[in-house]
């Protein structure tokens, strides 16, 4: 497949789809010089986009608190991005947890992604801290008596892993939308009829808030299949048959990506979905191909 072969594929898949999208980023805090270069190149890269925010991850035991709030301290500071820090239950008290957020409020952040928190590394079950917000709704209603955040929270279409069952996992998730928060970002997925299906759900147990899904653009298949594995995202075998035998191709690699995952906005694009959040493990050129094909340009 030619790249010239691609860029027609794309026009045609998406010819007729006419709403406007909105887009969101996730990026990472990198951990040395090199991964900090690329991040950068990739936010300059994604940032003419105008996504809604950039969202920054945190780690499972506030390890990257000081990291964190670095990267979204200079995307406030130096771009006209919104920044959109991640925070998390594990690892602070609530008075801590807290003090983050009024320190965020105090330099003019104003979105926060809200969330539980993984385990430690180490352990395998969920503890909640002493002292701390115990689940991902209490820290939304924390949240709320620091300012007026625009919060959003996880979601699961294929269920949390440790959900005890996929109506808890609905429950659980109207209970953070109803604490306060505004929409719902949903774990990576590839089934697409999985997220179609829980939306339904959701429409049916009175969820009106948006439910955004989390797009990952595949960009090593082995690194993928470990994500997946650990969040409970299934993975279609004819997908793993597409990927297989081309560790050492990376450029094969990355045309297969963009085709699967253009042709799957452009299935949820048809289906009436107008926000994406991309999950773009600091790496810009496949996130920029997939929204260029959505119509989302310079």
């Amino acid at each position: 497949m030619t790249n010239q072969t691609l860029h027609d594929q794309i026009g045609s898949s998406l010819a007729g789809i006419t709403r406007p999208v909105s887009v969101s980023f996730e990026f990472f805090p990198p951990a040395d010089a090199a991964m900090e270069q690329t991040l950068w190149a990739s936010i300059e890269r994604l940032a003419p986009l105008q996504p809604r925010f950039v969202s920054v991850t945190y780690g499972a035991d506030g390890s990257t608190r000081e990291r964190t709030h670095n990267v979204v301290a200079r995307v406030q500071k130096e771009t006209s991005l919104t920044a959109a820090p991640h925070l998390t239950c594990v690892g602070a008290t609530r008075e801590e947890v807290l003090d983050i957020a009024r320190g965020y409020w105090n330099e003019g952040i104003r979105h926060i992604v809200a969330l539980r928190g993984d385990p430690p590394a180490g352990t395998t079950t969920y503890v909640p801290t002493p002292g701390g917000f115990a689940f991902a709704a209490d820290l939304v209603r924390g949240l709320r008596t620091v300012g007026d955040f625009d919060i959003s929270v996880a979601a699961y279409p294929e269920m949390h892993p440790e959900a005890q069952s996929a109506e808890a996992d609905l429950i659980n998730l109207k209970t953070k939308l109803d604490a306060g928060a505004h929409r719902a970002i949903t774990q990576f997925f590839f089934d697409t009829d999985a997220y179609l299906r829980f939306r339904d759900r959701c429409v049916a147990a009175g969820i009106t808030a948006s439910l955004v899904p989390g797009i990952l653009p595949i960009t090593r298949f082995p690194q993928m299949q470990r994500f997946a594995a650990r969040c409970g995202a299934s993975i279609p075998a004819w997908l793993a048959e597409r990927f297989a035998g081309l560790d050492n191709d990376a450029d094969t690699r990355r045309l297969i990506a963009a085709a699967f995952a253009i042709g799957q906005v452009e299935r949820l694009a048809r289906e009436g979905v107008q926000e994406f959040h991309f999950y773009t493990l600091n790496r810009a050129d496949l996130t920029y191909a997939i929204c260029h094909a959505l119509g989302v340009r310079q």
